[in-house]
C-alpha cells in the first residue's frame, strides 16, 4: 500500500467514525484498551477522528492479564490524551464460577471473559451516551479467531477491512507505542497464550494466503490457502446473521 493510499485510507476511517457519533446523536466513544495493537490502532483513529477527550478507554484486566500490558495501555491513553479506567473483571468471574457445574477451561473462560468486557463497555456506553469502538480486524474476523457477542460486538468497526499486517503499517503511521507494535499478539486469555500458535500460522502467512484467495474468487491453489480457506469456511457462522425466519411466510 502506497503512503499516499494509505493516508487516503486512513481519512475515509477517521470520516466514518465521526459520521457514526454524529448520526447516533451520542457524546463519544468507549472502547476496550488491552495494551495490543488492534485496540491501539482502534483507539488512534477515534482520537483522530474526535479527539482524545472524547475517547474513554478501558482496560479490563484478570488475575492473568499480564502487568505489561496494563502498562502499555495506560501510556497509549497518556500519549493520545484519553481519560483511562482500569476495572479488574475477576469478581463478575468468581461470580461466574459460582454457577452449579460450571467448567473452568481456557476456551470457556476466555469467551466468558470476552464476553464480560463487552457488557462492561456497553454499561458504560449507555450512562455516558458513548458508541462502543470495536477492535478487530479483517483477518481475525475471516478465521472466525474472536468471541460472539464478545470481542466481535461494537457500534462501529473502523479496521475491520484491514488485514493484521496493514495494522502494523498503520500504527507506525498513528505514531503508537513502539512497545505495543513489537509485542507478541495475545489475547491475554491464559499465561502465555500467543495469537499465531491458538491459530497455528503466523499473520504475514495469513494475510498473504487470504488475500490470494480473495483475488481468486476464494479458490485455493496450495495447501496453504487449502488450509486458510478450511479455517475462513468453518468460521462462517461467526460472520452471518442468526437464522430466522422473518419475511417467510
Amino acid at each position: 500500500m502506497m503512503d499516499g493510499d494509505r493516508g487516503c485510507a486512513m481519512g475515509r476511517i477517521e470520516q466514518m467514525i465521526r459520521y457514526a457519533v454524529w448520526s447516533s446523536g451520542q457524546q463519544g466513544i468507549v472502547i476496550g484498551i488491552s495494551g495490543g495493537i488492534d485496540s491501539a490502532v482502534s483507539a488512534a483513529f477515534c482520537c483522530r477522528a474526535l479527539g482524545g477527550e472524547r475517547v474513554l478507554g478501558l482496560t479490563l484486566p484478570t488475575v492473568v492479564t499480564a502487568g505489561t500490558d496494563i502498562e502499555d495501555a495506560r501510556e497509549l491513553c497518556r500519549s493520545f490524551g484519553i481519560e483511562h479506567r482500569i476495572i479488574p473483571i475477576d469478581p463478575v468471574l468468581d461470580a461466574y464460577r459460582a454457577m452449579p457445574g460450571f467448567v473452568d477451561t481456557p476456551y470457556l473462560t476466555g469467551n466468558l471473559m470476552a464476553r464480560t468486557r463487552m457488557a462492561v463497555l456497553y454499561y458504560h456506553a449507555n450512562r455516558e451516551r458513548r458508541l462502543v469502538c470495536g477492535t478487530s480486524n479483517r483477518t481475525e474476523y475471516l478465521l472466525g479467531y474472536c468471541t460472539k457477542f464478545g470481542d466481535n460486538a461494537a457500534d462501529l468497526q473502523p479496521i475491520l477491512h484491514l488485514y493484521k499486517t496493514d495494522i502494523y503499517e498503520c500504527a507506525r503511521d498513528l505514531a503508537v507505542p513502539e512497545t505495543i507494535i513489537r509485542k507478541p499478539p495475545s489475547a491475554g486469555l491464559y499465561p502465555g497464550q500467543r495469537d499465531e500458535s491458538e491459530i497455528g500460522l503466523p499473520y504475514p502467512e495469513i494475510d498473504t494466503a487470504l488475500r490470494a484467495l480473495e483475488k481468486n474468487g476464494w479458490k485455493s491453489t496450495n495447501p496453504l490457502e487449502e488450509k486458510v480457506l478450511a479455517m475462513v469456511k468453518s468460521a462462517e457462522h461467526k460472520r452471518l446473521s442468526a437464522p430466522n425466519l422473518l419475511g417467510i411466510p
